[in-house]
């Protein structure tokens, strides 16, 4: 996948901040597009006739506001489930490094994938949310705001419907790792060159590719997933869903007989077309962010460029960095003190 390279140069606590309003930032702006593909998903009559027209329904039914549902509690699952997937992933790695901390490139995916279904088991109640919001109108809303949409599922359908369709999760991650691989285990054949010779635009093409043959390879599994979440017997319209299904198995199955395999895949066009402006916006964001937190620890002379701060060496951490500036000034000062006596 394709993720934010990570700089010694930053303090733990800045390099979150820049990831997590990075993502805030590219979530925001992408976010038609994910209300489209997840309206798709659902099955909500907004998406009956393909990709462009669900944009004009959207905006004739709920306004421009109705493509920003959901995008707040998307963006408050962002936080934890960068902090629970991080603080896993780490944990996992260093459980397979061998005696020179190499780990292999299957491993590493691994990996990821685990901490990826940790974080899902830590934050499933705000997607669960997220999706309700989605395919609900915002003009005759049943739920309003997270906090009322998590209360609400709580005391009307149990605990239990918090963490509906989460098996499809797990069952999801051993498809998208597949892809993964699949992508990663071919770059050195595409480009042809060696992997640590790949430049900032050619790693950026290569999360591209990988995000985008993963998800679409684990899709299927994110659709039944998003209609398990959205089907309530209580809301209009069941939630919006499709179809009537009792389970996971029985949702593949209504959905195979009576729509089509190939609707398994619905929204994947929305999904694709996200993927560059998400983690391009991403990606620059958090450069940008980057470079006012290096300017702040003195690694580089203006927030605006990367020329570097003479006579500061780049290798060291901010602590040293700061350290060293400490020691420099209180010696300028001593000296100055010796001279006047």
């Amino acid at each position: 996948m394709a993720t934010v390279k990570k700089d010694d140069r930053l303090t733990s606590s800045q390099g979150f901040m820049c990831v997590g309003f990075a993502g805030v930032f590219s979530k925001t702006v992408t976010s038609p597009l994910e209300v489209v593909k997840i309206k798709s998903q659902v099955g909500t009559f907004h998406c009956k006739k393909g990709f462009l027209h669900s944009f004009l329904v959207v905006y004739q039914k709920e306004g421009i506001r109705g493509f920003w549902k959901g995008n707040l509690v998307s963006c408050l699952r962002l936080f934890p489930y960068s902090a629970v997937h991080l603080a896993t992933y780490k944990q996992i790695v260093h459980l397979h490094m061998d005696e020179l901390g190499y780990v292999s490139q299957w491993r590493a995916i691994f990996a990821g994938g685990l901490a990826g279904i940790s974080a899902a088991l830590a934050t499933y109640p705000l997607e669960v949310a997220e999706t309700r919001l989605i395919a609900q109108n915002c003009r005759e809303p049943t739920y309003r705001g997270v906090v009322h949409t998590l209360s609400k599922i709580y005391q009307t359908e149990g605990l239990q419907a918090l963490y509906r369709g989460f098996s499809l999760t797990i069952l999801g991650a051993f498809p998208f790792s597949i892809g993964c691989y699949a992508v990663y285990i071919n770059l050195d054949k595409m480009w042809r060159e060696p992997q640590f010779r790949f430049t900032a635009l050619q790693n950026f093409i290569n999360g591209c590719i990988a995000a985008g043959v993963a998800q679409t390879l684990s899709y299927p599994f994110e659709t039944v997933k998003r209609k398990m979440q959205a089907q309530n017997p209580w809301l209009p319209h069941y939630g919006g869903a499709d179809i009537h299904f009792t389970g996971m198995l029985d949702c593949f199955r209504q959905v195979i007989r009576n729509k089509g395999i190939l609707t398994l895949w619905s929204g994947i066009t929305a999904n694709m077309v996200k993927i560059v402006p998400y983690f391009g916006l991403l990606f620059s964001c958090f450069e940008m962010c980057k470079q006012v937190c290096l300017y702040r620890n003195g690694y580089i002379v203006s927030p605006l460029s990367y020329k570097l701060a003479p006579g500061v060496d780049q290798s060291m951490g901010p602590t040293e960095v700061e350290e060293v500036k400490r020691y420099l000034k209180n010696r300028k000062f001593q000296s100055q003190q010796g001279s006047r006596w």
